[in-house]
C-alpha cells in the first residue's frame, strides 16, 4: 500500500449536481501532491495566482495550484456512465505519486450507486495514464476490464494517434495494463467526433477538444434543466480561466490547446452551465463569468446525493 494514499471510510453519499433529468456525481480518487501544480503548469506562478484572488483558498494555496484526481459518475437516459477512470490501483508507474496506489475508489463508486458490473458506458476523454487507470483491475496475474458489462468509448482520432506513435516504456506499460485488456475483451468502441459533437447516450455528447492530445474530447451534458461541460484536460485548473496562456507541460500542441480552451469557455460563459473540472480540487464545479477581459469561476459546491438505486 502506498503510504501517501491511506484508505478512508467510504461515504454513504457522494457530492453531485442535478441538471434536471441528468445527475452527475464526483467520485474521488486522490488529491494530487502539492508539487504537481508547479510541474504540470509551470507558468502558474505565485504572481499569476495573485492576479486571480478568487482562486484562494479553494483552488490554490499561497504559492501553487491545487489539483485532484476524480471521475464523474453520470445518470442519463437510464444509463450509468463513468467519465474517465483516474490512476488505478496497483499499477507500476514512473510517477512516484501514481505508483502502486491502493485507494478505495471502486468502493466509493459503488457507494454512489455505480457498482462496476452496473456501469453501462465508460467515456475516455483521452488516453493518458491518469484517465484510464481504473479501466482495469488485477485478477490473479491478469488485468481485466473493471467494468465487465460496459461499452468503453474514445475518439477514433485519439486512438489512431497513439497507435501510430512510438511509445516510451512508461506509456507502453500503461497501454499494456489499462487499455489493451479492454480492447482485447472487445469492449472499446472508437467513435468519430465531428465539430458539432457526437451523442453517445441521451443528452451526453462528446465534443472535440484537441491540443492536449490530438483526439481529446470534452463531455457535454444536456440536462432538461441545465447544461454542464466536463473538461477533460482541456482545462487542467481554474487559473487557466483567468490566464488561458498557462498551458500544461504535457500538451502536445499548446497553441491548439489555448484555442480549444477559449472556444469551450466562450460557449459556457455568462450562462448557468456548469463547468466540471476533471482535475479541479473541491468544489470542482462552477459557472463561468467574463470579468475584465478574462474569465473567472464562481464555485458551486454541489450537494450530497444519495446512492442511485440498483
Amino acid at each position: 500500500m502506498n503510504p501517501a494514499t491511506p484508505r478512508q471510510a467510504t461515504p454513504a453519499t457522494s457530492t453531485g449536481w442535478r441538471l434536471g433529468d441528468i445527475v452527475v456525481r464526483r467520485v474521488d480518487e486522490i488529491e494530487l501532491p502539492r508539487q504537481t501544480g508547479p510541474w504540470l503548469l509551470p507558468d502558474a506562478t505565485r504572481e499569476v495566482l495573485d492576479e486571480a484572488s478568487w482562486l484562494r483558498p479553494d483552488f490554490a494555496d499561497s504559492e501553487v495550484p491545487r489539483l485532484a484526481s476524480h471521475s464523474f459518475a453520470v445518470e442519463a437516459g437510464g444509463l450509468r456512465i463513468v467519465v474517465d477512470t483516474g490512476i488505478g490501483n496497483g499499477k507500476p508507474r514512473a510517477n512516484p505519486a501514481w505508483n502502486g496506489l491502493d485507494t478505495d475508489f471502486l468502493e466509493r463508486l459503488a457507494a454512489a450507486g455505480f457498482p462496476p458490473e452496473s456501469v453501462d458506458l465508460v467515456i475516455t476523454t483521452h488516453l493518458h495514464t491518469d484517465h484510464v487507470g481504473w479501466n482495469t483491475r488485477l485478477v490473479g496475474e491478469d488485468w481485466v476490464p473493471a467494468f465487465p458489462n460496459a461499452r468503453y468509448v474514445t475518439s477514433r482520432t485519439e486512438w489512431d494517434h497513439w497507435a501510430a506513435t512510438d511509445l516510451d516504456e512508461a506509456r507502453t506499460q500503461m497501454f499494456r495494463d489499462s487499455v489493451r485488456p479492454v480492447r482485447d475483451a472487445g469492449q472499446y468502441d472508437l467513435v468519430d467526433v465531428p465539430e458539432q459533437g457526437h451523442e453517445v447516450a441521451p443528452g451526453v455528447l462528446l465534443i472535440p477538444a484537441p491540443g492536449h492530445t490530438p483526439g481529446q474530447v470534452a463531455v457535454e451534458l444536456r440536462g432538461s434543466d441545465r447544461r454542464a461541460l466536463i473538461t477533460g484536460d482541456s482545462i487542467h485548473h481554474p487559473v487557466q480561466l483567468s490566464h488561458p496562456h498557462v498551458h500544461s507541460c504535457v500538451d502536445i500542441d499548446p497553441s491548439q490547446a489555448i484555442r480549444t480552451r477559449a472556444r469551450l469557455l466562450d460557449g459556457v460563459a455568462d450562462t448557468d452551465a456548469l463547468l466540471l473540472g476533471t482535475h479541479f480540487p473541491r468544489p470542482t464545479a462552477g459557472t463561468v463569468r467574463r470579468e475584465h477581459g478574462r474569465y473567472r469561476l464562481l464555485a458551486e459546491h454541489g450537494g450530497e446525493i444519495p446512492a442511485t438505486a440498483a
